[in-house]
């Protein structure tokens, strides 16, 4: 009647429900691939960070050129929310028409879909860079986004074993019994070095702002995705551990040079950027890897991921 179109608005169960993994996947792999090949328009990530109680917000917003629509996301991430038994983040995505500006849809995902792109992009990576005969996943961290991370690898790789270690050892524990319903066996390790240096695929799903195991700790052949470090101040990661690496890849070479592990990296003079190869240039190219080689993933969280999510849940809800 005035002109605006209705507008499609999603609940987070909507719009968890719609998510097919396998799909998604597939989907995630070319975004990014669209991505390093220059064929998405991404602006710098917004950023407003929050001291006391810590936290931040993330906004991010892109187009695929060609796409009919554009997305806007908001994210915000508060650890301190657990001590008062709320949620740790909130978010929603705006789906806008590319050729008109106005708005389509609003996923009101509370910040599901972000996590659960963030997961698919570790998923991505794991089938790209790890071991076809990995056995045994590591996991630091026992959030949302750790058993996020196995529910996706399970898409991905045969390795069923999992050894998790958190800060707060109760968490741990209810990781392994969620994990158990996943079908994976997993048990609790008394440290993170313990874990890097039995995985042969690690995840570091954390907000540590300090590595969080030695970078001799990781054995050859590993392969190490970090997703943690995605705002400035984060690391997971010892820096020399890149310089051990025999690839290190990362979404976006400039994010992740500007707050994401390789910036720690970068700093620290143990590798040049002209070496880091992006994830999207390597699902081009099909990379190969060695059998003893490190192999290091470094995501911060690019705005094509969130554009390929949106797309995939409007188009199956």
């Amino acid at each position: 009647m005035n002109g605006f179109p209705e507008v499609r608005i999603l609940s987070a169960e909507e719009s968890e429900r719609a998510v097919d993994a396998s799909a998604l996947l597939d989907e995630i792999a070319r975004g990014f691939v669209d991505y390093s090949a220059g064929r998405v328009a991404v602006p710098p990530v917004g950023h407003l960070g929050f001291d006391d109680p810590p936290g931040d917000l993330h906004v991010k917003y892109g187009h695929v050129r060609g796409d009919d629509v554009f997305v806007i996301k908001v994210a915000t991430g508060f650890p301190g929310n657990v001590a008062r038994g709320l949620p740790t983040g909130d978010g929603a995505m705006l789906v806008l028409d590319a050729r008109t500006g106005l708005l389509r849809a609003i996923l009101l995902d509370h910040a599901r879909l972000t996590d659960l792109r963030t997961a698919a992009a570790g998923a991505v990576a794991a089938r790209a860079l790890a071991r076809r005969d990995a056995s045994v996943i590591g996991l630091l961290g026992a959030g949302v986004q750790a058993l996020l991370q196995l529910r996706l690898l399970a898409h991905v790789t045969p390795a069923r074993a999992v050894l998790v270690w958190n800060r707060t050892r109760e968490r741990a524990e209810s990781l392994v019994a969620e994990a158990a319903l996943l079908g994976f066996n997993a048990s609790v390790a008394p440290d993170a070095a313990t874990v890097a240096a039995t995985a042969d695929l690690l995840v570091t799903t954390t907000a540590a702002r300090a590595p969080l195991f030695p970078a001799d700790a990781v054995r050859p052949g590993t392969h190490v995705t970090a997703v943690g470090a995605d705002a400035p101040g984060k690391q997971e990661l010892d820096p020399a551990l890149f310089g051990r690496a025999d690839l290190v890849v990362v979404d976006s070479r400039a994010q992740c040079a500007d707050h994401g592990e390789l910036s720690h990296a970068l700093a620290a003079g143990v590798v040049r950027a002209d070496t880091v190869r992006e994830l999207g240039e390597v699902l081009a190219d099909r990379v190969q890897r060695a059998e003893e080689s490190i192999t290091v993933c470094d995501l911060t969280g690019v705005a094509v991921q969130d554009i390929v999510i949106a797309r995939h849940v409007l188009a199956r809800a």
